[in-house]
């Protein structure tokens, strides 16, 4: 079989038609489209439940590519700035993933450095390429990540944007652009057989997950690996659009979605899709987190915040704030506006809120989010949240030995 082993260089072949072990087949058909800081203390018991609930959470994406726009690489502004963003009560914080494309620091490692600077807030990857990394070498990170910040991790991935610079960034690393989507699936669920085997207490389990054949990877002696944290590993969530093979995946695979998507009714009835998948696929009600990823600009005199959007935009893609808003949710004017905007999505069904600030300088930007337009929003959506018919569970992430669904991802 050519697969690629553990202890194997990575093949750079287009996968085999055989099936992988325990598995149904993947569909890999490609898309069409430093100051002081007080070191905080490690006795809170954070929430590990990887379920969705009515509560909304609201998080900050640090300016990781923001930052080295503007040729900065050092991590302790970012670890103000994740303090600050800890105190003025925001849920969690994000971090994004480029090589090439849109180059940045490492966000495993910025992770890393925020798990020792914050004590609450969850971390997150928004959106982690992870077919850049083999996936045993990222399981291990990922393992690593989540024992200093036990319960506090969340596993956004994406399968790489469809341009032209995506395609570089993977070529430059050896891996076929065509293939990412299955590619992704895989690693995914590589990773879940790690986490499944190190969480595992009877020895004839441990046995049988400690081995793992696939169409593209096969590995042994799993379980000499790093077991997770929390029982089953951190969630894993698809960061990515709402094709039908996006909802199908969500909905049987993973325990999160965080779409871009820029109107709330096409939110609406994506999630609503999701959930018809997930009670069909047997999943249980509240095992999957629905999030939005969302750029916001935030100034009382509307047409200067649409024009430093505008700036921020050409900026970042080189590409129109018009191109861009076709594609990505953008919000821009005073809080209230914004809030009422956001507030869209959360009546659509979005619970997690990951913003970015659509500035290269975000921190006057966010001391106003968190102190004008955090209030208006959780008031607007307070009677959602209270209403809405989102039943929590003590489901488990998705488990590693469920079937691989049907379809590919687009991101």
């Amino acid at each position: 079989m050519n697969t690629e082993h553990l202890n194997a260089e990575p093949l750079n072949t287009e996968p085999p038609n055989n099936q992988p072990l325990n598995a149904q087949p993947m569909n890999t058909e490609s898309p069409n489209t430093v100051s002081s800081r007080a070191m905080p203390s490690n006795t809170m018991s954070p929430n590990t439940d990887h379920t969705s609930s009515n509560t909304l959470k609201v998080g900050i994406l640090l300016p990781t590519r923001e930052a080295a726009i503007r040729g900065n690489f050092s991590v302790a502004p970012l670890l103000d700035l994740a303090q600050r963003v800890e105190e003025l009560g925001f849920d969690s914080l994000w971090a994004g993933d480029s090589l090439f494309a849109r180059p940045r620091l490492d966000p495993l490692i910025v992770l890393a450095a925020c798990a020792g600077a914050t004590r609450r807030v969850t971390l997150g990857t928004a959106a982690l390429t992870a077919a850049l990394r083999h996936p045993l070498i990222g399981v291990n990170m990922l393992t690593s990540l989540e024992h200093a910040a036990p319960g506090r991790l969340r596993i956004g991935v994406g399968s790489g944007f469809p341009v032209p610079e995506s395609e570089h960034e993977f070529g430059s690393v050896g891996i076929p652009f065509a293939r990412r989507t299955a590619r992704l699936d895989e690693t995914v669920r590589l990773w879940k057989r790690v986490w499944a085997c190190g969480s595992a207490t009877d020895p004839a389990a441990v046995r049988n997950l400690a081995d793992y054949q696939g169409t593209l990877w096969a590995a042994d002696s799993l379980d000499r690996l790093p077991g997770p944290a929390t029982p089953g590993g951190p969630g894993v969530w698809l960061a990515a659009g709402a094709t039908p093979r996006v909802l199908s995946r969500v909905a049987k695979f993973y325990d999160g979605w965080l779409p871009f998507l820029p109107d709330p009714a096409e939110y609406r009835a994506a999630w609503d899709r999701i959930r018809e998948f997930a009670d069909e696929a047997g999943r249980p009600a509240g095992a999957i987190e629905p999030g939005l990823y969302a750029t916001v600009y935030v100034d009382g005199d509307r047409a200067r915040a649409e024009a430093r959007l505008e700036e921020y935009v050409q900026g970042y893609y080189g590409r129109s704030l018009e191109f861009m808003s076709a594609i990505q949710a953008y919000g821009h004017g005073s809080p209230e506006q914004c809030a009422h905007w956001l507030a869209g999505f959360v009546e659509a069904g979005a619970r997690q809120l990951v913003l970015r600030i659509g500035a290269l300088d975000p921190v006057g930007q966010l001391d106003l989010i968190a102190r004008e337009l955090l209030p208006v929003l959780r008031e607007a959506t307070a009677k959602t949240t209270a209403a809405a018919a989102l039943p929590t569970s003590s489901a488990p992430p998705a488990s590693a030995l469920e079937p691989a669904p049907a379809g590919s991802i687009h991101a």
